[in-house]
């Protein structure tokens, strides 16, 4: 195989898979990150790989799409389930992590990597040879213009938003209790009991406080990350039957009218996320409100709320199913600027977009991997539905032909098997 150098731009969670896929099977990688030299006014590390939003990578369980996700790109090599492996904290059923940790395990293994050259600056242009963009959803404009001059296509974005953190030793524990929805395997949450009066005078405050101002772009969210005043303005119930439900959260047998759930942050446990907390309010307005939670009266922020714009391809009508350029195949396109949405899923695209790549400097026949995986059924999502309508998709049971009507044992078996085949042809 003749030796080349593969330049990825960007070292999010798509980035940092694909480096460490290439480098790892004896490909020299240019992996160029702008941050800290640029601040992109979201990020607040020059970590690769850093969590902005959330610190949860969604569900553990086999049984639930996202896990199984996770599962099918674990025995695919993922960095990012390795730096998760490192990093978890309590968190029931889902897979959270200490922030810092997770991204400092994805920096180190990838700046030890003699087969990585890191190259700290902004890509504007194209780089001659294969280029992954890896960008994610804060790509600069003028990268965004080349792609969208190149594609012949408009780039598309949705405004997205991350949650405020508090201080644990702010958190008055007269008030609140420990306990994971339904009695899960730990009483890993931290849980804020609503009464109805408590809640209709947060509710009231919520939907009237005063929010920051967008400037650039169209206001446009994303269906499944709303902010928390925009559920609330769909109604007075929204917050009680969404980030606020009380079902399962009952303590020493008194029920709630709603309760507010805080995670773990990190892996000490000196921060607390609120969850489903996602907010444009200005901070004062954040500070006034939040306080009026039962046991966060006093609460410290370490961080408040942002929004910030999610931007996001045309996959549809620009991206090959290997998740190359039409316009040019040495062109890739990954993470969440190729319209899937969310963690997990935007390290998966890097890791397969890696994977083709490599089948490709191998000159092995491209043959995508199942539909009957998550992964596989999340990329023939979006690069073959919703040409006139394309919207950025999440993993999900929907998408896999039948799965919703197929008992899911028999989905899990069949999509680890599909794993391991496509891993044989890899290495074969």
């Amino acid at each position: 195989m003749k030796e080349m150098v593969i330049n990825i731009i960007g070292a999010g969670l798509a980035g940092s898979e694909a480096a460490n896929f290439l480098a790892n099977h004896g490909i020299k990688v240019n992996l160029y990150e702008r941050r800290p030299k640029v601040d992109d006014k979201a990020h607040t590390t020059g970590l690769f790989g850093e969590l902005v939003c959330s610190n949860s990578l969604k569900s553990k369980k086999l049984d639930n799409a996202c896990g199984l996700l996770k599962e099918e790109i674990k025995q695919l090599g993922s960095i990012m389930m390795e730096a998760s492996e490192v990093s978890k904290i309590p968190s029931g059923d889902a897979l959270a992590v200490d922030r810092e940790l997770f991204a400092e395990y994805i920096t180190n293994k990838l700046k030890n990597n003699p087969n990585i050259n890191i190259i700290n600056e902004e890509v504007n242009e194209f780089k001659e040879g294969i280029n992954l963009i890896a960008t994610g959803p804060l790509t600069s404009k003028k990268l965004l213009d080349k792609i969208q001059d190149f594609s012949d296509n408009q780039i598309y974005g949705f405004y997205d938003a991350s949650a405020p953190i508090v201080y644990k030793d702010s958190i008055d524990f007269n008030k609140v209790f420990f306990k994971s929805r339904y009695d899960q395997d730990d009483g890993s949450y931290i849980n804020c009991g609503m009464s109805k009066s408590e809640y209709l005078t947060f509710y009231k405050e919520l939907i009237n406080a005063k929010k920051a101002l967008l400037h650039e772009f169209d206001k446009e969210y994303f269906e499944g990350c709303l902010p928390l005043e925009v559920i609330a303005s769909r109604g007075v119930d929204t917050l009680r039957f969404g980030p606020l439900k009380p079902v399962g959260l009952e303590n020493n047998g008194k029920e709630y009218y709603a309760v507010v759930q805080l995670r773990q942050d990190d892996l000490i446990g000196d921060f607390y996320n609120l969850v489903g907390f996602q907010t444009n309010l200005t901070y004062p307005e954040q500070k006034r409100v939040f306080s009026l939670i039962p046991g966060l009266e006093n609460a410290k922020f370490a961080r408040y709320g942002l929004m910030h714009r999610n931007s996001y391809v045309y996959a549809p009508k620009i991206l090959n199913e290997d998740l190359s350029l039409k316009a040019d195949k040495n062109i890739f396109i990954a993470g969440q600027l190729s319209g899937v949405e969310g963690y997990v899923e935007s390290a998966a695209s890097g890791l397969l977009a890696a994977i083709y790549i490599y089948l490709r400097l191998k000159n092995k026949e491209f043959k995508p991997l199942s539909f009957n995986t998550v992964l596989g059924a999340l990329i023939r999502y979006i690069t073959h539905t919703g040409a006139n309508n394309f919207q950025p998709m999440n993993a999900n049971f929907g998408i896999i032909y039948r799965a919703n009507k197929t008992d899911k044992e028999i989905v899990i078996s069949r999509s680890l098997k599909e794993i391991e085949k496509f891993k044989e042809y890899i290495n074969d």
